[in-house]
C-alpha cells in the first residue's frame, strides 16, 4: 500500500518531505486534512499528528509527524539513493542548515504572510514588519551564500538533504518579492534546484493552490480569521519573530479574537 502524507501544498515543511520521497522514487498519496487551519482537526489527522499540523506520514499502521523526523525515517527506510552526505561533518552541516531554515528563516516568511495575506498589521506596524523582514532575509541570504561557498549543491557534489531543506523556504521568500541577489552563487543554485523534477513538481502544486486561494478571495479568509473560524498556529519561532519586531499587539489581538493557536497537550 502506498504511503499517505497529510500535506498542504503551500507548506514548506510538507514540500521538503515530498521532494525527499520523489527523489527516492517512493510512491505516496498526498492528502489535504479536513478543515485545516480551523483549529479543529478530524480524528484521523489528529491521530497522525496531535499537533494538528502538516506534514504527517502514514506508513501502514505507523504514523510519523515532524518534517525532520519524517525525512530521517525516509532516509533510514529507503537508504538508496542517499540524501545525506557521506561524512559525519557534512551530515551535521546540512542538519544545521535544516534547523535554521525550519526556525529562523521560516519565522520571517510566516510574518510576511500574516501581514500580506491575513491582514494582521496595517499602517506603520505593517511597514516596519515589511522593512525588517526584507533586511533580515538579505542577511540570511548572505549567510546561506557563505554556507554554499564554492559547492554546486548545499549537499556537496549532488542534490540532497541540504538542498531540499533550503529550496522550499527560499522559494517562499521569493514569492514575497525577496530574491537572492542576481548573479550570486545562491541565485545560481536556486535556478539549478528549481530545475529538479522533484522541486518542479511540488512548486507546481503550490502555485496551483495559491491560484485557487486567490480566486476564492483572501477577503473571505480574513473575515473567517476575524470571526475566529480560522486559527493560525504560532509556534515558538513565529511568536519570537513577531514579538522582537514590535508586533506583540498582533499576538494580543489574536488571543482576544481567538484566531491564533498554540500547541496543546496531547492527552485527551
Amino acid at each position: 500500500m502506498a504511503l499517505r502524507l497529510y500535506d498542504h501544498p503551500l507548506s514548506p515543511y510538507g514540500q521538503k518531505v515530498k521532494i525527499a520521497l520523489i527523489e527516492k522514487g517512493v510512491p505516496f498519496e498526498a492528502m489535504l486534512p479536513n478543515a485545516i487551519g480551523s483549529g479543529q482537526v478530524d480524528d484521523s489527522f489528529a491521530a497522525a499528528n496531535p499537533r494538528g499540523e502538516v506534514p504527517a506520514l502514514i506508513d501502514g499502521d505507523a504514523a510519523i509527524f515532524d518534517s525532520t523526523v519524517i525525512i530521517e525515517y525516509i532516509e533510514d527506510k529507503w537508504p538508496k539513493p542517499a540524501l545525506l552526505p557521506a561524512t559525519p561533518l557534512d551530515r551535521a552541516r546540512v542538519r544545521m542548515l535544516e534547523d535554521v531554515m525550519d526556525t529562523h528563516f521560516e519565522g520571517i516568511t510566516w510574518g510576511l504572510s500574516e501581514v500580506r495575506n491575513f491582514g494582521r498589521a496595517e499602517g506603520t506596524l505593517a511597514e516596519r514588519l515589511e522593512t525588517n523582514a526584507a533586511a533580515e532575509l538579505a542577511r540570511w541570504y548572505e549567510w546561506l551564500g557563505r554556507q554554499l561557498g564554492s559547492r554546486k549543491w548545499f549537499n556537496g557534489d549532488a542534490f540532497g538533504w541540504g538542498d531540499l531543506c533550503v529550496v522550499p523556504f527560499v522559494n517562499g521568500a521569493t514569492s514575497f518579492g525577496h530574491r537572492p541577489a542576481v548573479g550570486s552563487a545562491l541565485a545560481d543554485w536556486l535556478v539549478r534546484a528549481n530545475a529538479r523534477d522533484s522541486v518542479k513538481q511540488v512548486s507546481a502544486e503550490a502555485a496551483k493552490m495559491a491560484m485557487q486561494g486567490a480566486s476564492a478571495g483572501m477577503q473571505a479568509v480574513r473575515q473567517a480569521l476575524q470571526a475566529g473560524l480560522f486559527k493560525r498556529e504560532y509556534r515558538d519561532h513565529r511568536l519570537e519573530w513577531m514579538v522582537r519586531n514590535g508586533a506583540i499587539e498582533v499576538i494580543q489581538t489574536g488571543l482576544e479574537r481567538r484566531n491564533i493557536r498554540f500547541t496543546e497537550s496531547f492527552g485527551r
